[in-house]
C-alpha cells in the first residue's frame, strides 16, 4: 500500500503497557509555564535507560487557579518506581520553578501520597488546604508558597507506538518528523518522548555482541550498515528517522500514528514508512501500520 507515492511497508511496532500518570502544571505566564515543562520532562525519551518516558500533552488556559498550565504524562514501569519518579520531577524540575503549582489530572487507578511527602520540605510550616474542591498543600518557600495536590493517581498507558520514515536525504527526513510533529502535537492522550519529536537511534532489544546490554542499535534500520547486515533499508535511502508515540491508551496512539504517517508522506523525497518488531520480545501489543489505514482518517 502506498500514501502519496510513499510505500507503507508490511511491518509493525511492538507498543507495550507501562504505569501512567497525569500532572496539571500551572504558572503567572507561558516563560514560567515553559521552564516547568522543560525542566520537569528533561532526560526523560526512554525507559531503556531514563526513569520515566514523559512529555507535554497538551497546554490549557482552563485550570483550577485560571492561570496559564500544561498536561504531562509521565510513564514508568512499575507504580512505586513511577511516584518515586514523581516525588523527585516534582519536587526538584516543579517546586522550584518560580510561581508554579501542581494538580493531580488523572482520574482513576493508584493513589499515591505524592504531595503530602514534598509537603515535609516546609520543614513544620506547611499546612493543608482546600482549594478548588482539591487538597491542596501549601509549601512555604522564599516566593510565596508551593501549591500541590496532595495525592496523585497512577493508571495504565501505552508506550512505544513507533514509526519509521526512510527518506532520500537528511533533509527530507528531518522535514518529514518535523511535520509528523506538528500533526501528532495538537493530539490530546499522547506525548513524543524523543528530542524534537525524534530519535535517530532505534533500538533493538539485547545485543548481538555484548551481554551486558539490555539495547542496542537496530543494525537492520542503519544505512551506513547495508551491505554488511541483513538490512531493511532500500537502495536510495540515507537517513532513517523514527517517531516514538507513548499515550494513554491503544486507540490515542493509533490516531497519532495515522496523524504522523499521514503527514510525514507528503514530503518529497520520503521513500517508505516502516517500523520495528522484535517477536514479541518488547511488547505485547503489535499495531501493524498498514491496519491503521482500514478506517477512515
Amino acid at each position: 500500500m502506498k500514501i502519496n507515492k510513499v510505500l507503507i511497508d508490511d511491518a509493525a511496532c511492538e507498543a507495550f503497557r507501562m504505569k501512567l500518570a497525569r500532572l496539571l502544571v500551572t504558572a503567572h505566564d507561558h516563560y514560567w509555564l515553559d521552564e516547568a515543562v522543560r525542566t520537569a520532562t528533561g532526560l526523560a525519551t526512554s525507559i531503556i535507560a531514563c526513569d520515566v518516558e514523559a512529555g507535554l500533552e497538551i497546554i490549557t488556559d482552563s485550570t483550577p487557579d485560571g492561570r496559564p498550565g500544561a498536561y504531562l504524562l509521565f510513564f514508568g514501569r512499575t507504580i512505586d518506581g513511577l511516584g518515586k519518579s514523581l516525588l523527585t520531577r516534582i519536587g526538584q524540575g516543579l517546586m522550584t520553578c518560580p510561581t508554579t503549582a501542581v494538580f493531580n489530572a488523572m482520574q482513576g487507578g493508584e493513589a499515591l501520597d505524592v504531595g503530602r511527602k514534598l509537603a515535609y520540605f516546609g520543614d513544620g510550616f506547611e499546612e493543608p488546604k482546600t482549594l478548588w474542591e482539591r487538597r491542596m498543600w501549601s509549601i512555604p518557600v522564599t516566593e510565596g508558597e508551593f501549591l500541590v495536590e496532595e495525592s496523585f493517581n497512577v493508571g495504565d498507558g501505552v508506550a512505544g507506538g513507533a514509526f519509521i520514515v526512510m527518506a532520500e536525504s537528511l533533509e527530507s527526513a528531518l522535514t518529514a518528523v518535523t511535520r509528523a510533529r506538528d500533526a501528532i502535537n495538537p493530539l490530546p492522550g499522547v506525548i513524543l518522548p524523543f528530542p524534537g519529536g525524534s530519535a535517530r537511534c532505534a533500538s533493538k532489544v539485547g545485543s548481538e555482541k555484548y551481554p551486558f546490554l539490555k539495547a542496542s542499535t537496530n543494525t537492520r534500520f542503519c544505512p551506513t550498515l547495508r551491505g554488511r547486515v541483513e538490512s531493511k533499508v532500500p537502495e536510495g535511502v540515507t537517513t532513517a528517522l523514527e517517531v516514538v508515540i507513548d499515550g494513554v491508551d491503544v486507540e490515542s496512539v493509533k490516531t497519532a500514528m495515522r496523524a504522523g504517517i499521514h503527514a510525514a508522506c507528503e514530503v518529497n523525497g520520503v521513500k517508505m514508512i516502516t517500523a520495528a518488531s522484535f517477536g514479541g520480545k518488547l511488547g505485547g501489543m503489535e499495531i501493524v501500520l498498514r491496519e491503521l489505514f482500514n478506517q477512515p482518517y
